[in-house]
């Protein structure tokens, strides 16, 4: 089977005569055409990083696409735009980038399983009771504190509120939150910075009160901060919640965290 043939306006251009296994031309004076393995060369050349070919950019814009393809005699010539547009027909995009974190723990699977299985109702193949309680808890920092410079006005009859567009900054704070993912209630403090004593206190906030202070077990979701980092923040949890049991994320996994939500 003879592969499809375009022209830069993306139409199918030439047809097979089957008698003769030929391509046949037809009647489009004044356009290049492309066949369909060149195109898929040039798509294949985009979703490289350009280190790969030994050129000295962080990442390819049209232009240097082209001049590369040019460069490599995939095809003799061609314009910016077909090369976009080709791009563009199956969302290839090697100008734009983002950050991203990659899972690294090597018991990711495991710790990541705890924490869904705990999203679920289940605990080590068990089925939580109605005693048992599930905290996702994180801090927010660098909050900016802004003091309005007049009261805030309450919306009226065919009037909005309406907030003083002045105001004086009140530093960078921390916010802390928990949530009780089975329950939809959420628990919050500010505070002036994060650090291990502020996290104890978000924690004494909500185990102090019913229902978490009698559970039967409360398991509180966190990720790898400094604040409740490790075996030492199990450790002081327990020493002062006995029915209080820390499950650590995978690192580098936030995202597996219910508050994120909220915080979003």
């Amino acid at each position: 089977m003879f592969p499809e043939k375009q022209s830069v306006s993306g139409v199918n251009v030439f047809s097979i005569n089957e008698n003769k296994g030929l391509w046949i031309k037809q009647e489009t004076a004044g356009h290049s055409f492309f066949p369909s393995e060149e195109i898929a060369q040039i798509k294949a050349l985009a979703c490289q990083l350009p280190a790969e070919r030994g050129i000295p950019l962080s990442r390819f814009s049209i232009t240097e696409i082209v001049r590369e393809v040019i460069s490599e005699a995939i095809v003799p010539s061609v314009s910016d735009s077909s090369v976009w547009r080709w791009l563009h027909e199956d969302a290839i995009r090697p100008w734009f980038h983002r950050s991203w974190i990659y899972p690294r723990d090597p018991k990711f699977i495991e710790k990541a399983g705890n924490v869904l299985d705990l999203y679920v109702k289940q605990w080590e193949g068990q089925s939580l009771g109605e005693n048992d309680y599930v905290i996702s808890a994180d801090e927010k920092t660098s909050i900016q504190a802004r003091i309005r410079k007049h009261l805030t006005s309450p919306p009226s009859l065919g009037e909005p509120m309406r907030v003083e567009h002045e105001y004086i900054r009140g530093g960078a704070w921390a916010y802390l939150a928990a949530w009780d993912v089975h329950r939809a209630r959420i628990f919050g403090r500010c505070e002036a910075k994060t650090g291990i004593k502020p996290f104890n206190q978000l924690v004494k906030q909500v185990m102090s009160q019913p229902p978490y202070k009698t559970a039967n077990r409360v398991f509180w979701i966190i990720d790898n901060g400094s604040s409740h980092r490790g075996k030492p923040f199990v450790a002081r949890l327990q020493e002062k919640w006995p029915n209080a049991i820390a499950v650590h994320l995978p690192t580098h996994a936030s995202w597996l965290n219910q508050i994120e939500i909220y915080f979003s």
